[in-house]
């Protein structure tokens, strides 16, 4: 969230612009891969902005990515979200997921108050010093292919902390190559890790990247040799580049990660709340197990819940 800028009619207009909009709107949502952005206006006057982008399941899920109103107008806010909220569940959306800044607290109680929003982790972006001499084995590493999908949604799901899995869970078709990427607002680099790992190397701007890195608890990568490799692919494109990495708190190895980050002082530059909207929900505690009855018919102690 932003205060609008003194421009800001140019810049909205430069936001909404795609000449695939007018047709991307129609689509249904099961098709829907670019952002979709709507303005709050009162008579000619624009109050604010939100910004919906598709996961590659948007069914499942989508992004508020966007979210510009004028300062303290919090109102015009919950009435952008809530309008997205409701025309996109109306068309057959199940999930919603945000990141705030945890430097914005009446942002975040909006959200949670006001919206239906829960805070369930959060995400932090570390700035990574470039190493001098990128050291590592290039026999592992290669490209990823649509054929790895599978097997990346297997080290991703198993990446997750169990309670998060019915809310950030994903499958196969959400990490295969899209067939409209190059009309996509970003740019994304992907790659294998011996079998064991996977990279994803995203950029807007072309001059900050940000490097995602999938592993399973029971794979031991080496980060050193993740980042110079990224480092590398990064240098043929671009000379002059900052890279971040993201450490998620729902993953099984964030912790270890972020005490590394820490020990080479790496600089947290950004932390985030996740928040969602969503008609799953979180088990915070194992149920109590028990005997129940069904049709008069008696089972034997099974988990409830």
């Amino acid at each position: 969230m932003i205060s609008f800028l003194n421009n800001r009619d140019a810049y909205i207009n430069h936001i909404m612009f795609n000449p695939c909009s007018p047709l991307h709107h129609l689509l249904p949502l099961k098709l829907k891969f670019l952002p979709e952005s709507y303005v709050l206006k009162e008579k000619k006057d624009i109050k604010g902005l939100i910004t919906i982008a598709p996961s590659k399941n948007p069914v499942k899920r989508l992004e508020i990515q966007r979210l510009f109103f004028e300062e303290n107008c919090y109102e015009d806010a919950e009435e952008l979200i809530k309008f997205a909220i409701s025309k996109y569940k109306s068309i057959g959306a199940i999930s919603f997921i945000v990141r705030v800044d945890d430097t914005l607290p009446e942002l975040i109680r909006l959200f949670v108050s006001k919206c239906g929003f829960s805070q369930i982790s959060y995400e932090r972006l570390w700035k990574v010093p470039i190493p001098n001499k990128p050291d590592f084995n290039k026999k592992d590493f290669r490209s990823f292919r649509n054929s790895d999908a599978g097997a990346v949604a297997n080290l991703y799901n198993d990446s997750l902390l169990p309670h998060f899995r019915p809310l950030l869970s994903a499958d196969a078709k959400e990490f295969k190559e899209a067939v409209f990427k190059g009309l996509s607002y970003y740019s994304e680099y992907k790659y294998m890790i011996d079998n064991k790992g996977y990279i994803s190397i995203k950029t807007s701007d072309n001059e900050n990247y940000i490097l995602d890195l999938i592993q399973s608890s029971w794979a031991e990568i080496d980060l050193h040799s993740v980042i110079s490799f990224a480092v590398k692919q990064i240098q043929k494109r671009q000379k002059n580049f900052n890279l971040f990495i993201k450490t998620k708190k729902y993953t099984n190895i964030c912790e270890q990660n972020e005490q590394l980050f820490r020990d080479h002082r790496f600089e947290c530059v950004q932390s985030q709340l996740v928040l969602t909207n969503s008609s799953a929900k979180i088990i915070k505690e194992r149920e109590k197990t028990g005997r129940f009855t069904i049709l008069n018919q008696p089972y034997g102690d099974r988990c409830l819940g």
